[in-house]
């Protein structure tokens, strides 16, 4: 099982910039799709971006964020990063890091979550 923990989030204006960290524990993510998704209030959660876990470091993202976010790893600080630039007011969300063995199956393990609210 894979401990992970998101940070970064927090209050910024419309077309500006955060970066959120996710921080693993437990076992290294060298061989581990990592994910991003975000939630809203009675809305469900949402794919953001993943980064393959394999030597290419392939990426996917939503069309919604896509030329805006960019999603990268440090499989040496066992860490996944998103960068999100001209954020909208509607990117805001609870932000979660997931990771997915291999990148077969469901995402098994989630973090707790971080908030990230765009004002207009």
């Amino acid at each position: 099982q894979v401990r992970l923990v998101e940070s970064g989030g927090g209050l910024v204006q419309a077309g500006g910039s955060l970066r959120l960290s996710c921080a693993a524990s437990g076992r290294t993510i060298s061989r581990y799709t990592m994910g991003w998704f975000r939630q809203t209030p009675g809305k469900e959660r949402e794919f953001v971006a993943a980064i393959n876990w394999s030597g290419d470091g392939s990426t996917d993202y939503a069309d919604s964020v896509k030329g805006r976010f960019t999603i990268s790893r440090d499989n040496a600080k066992n860490t996944v990063y998103l960068q999100m630039n001209s954020l909208k007011p509607e990117d805001t969300a609870v932000y979660y890091c997931a990771s997915r063995f291999r990148g077969v199956g469901q995402y098994d393990d989630w973090g707790q979550g971080t908030q990230v609210t765009v004002s207009s």
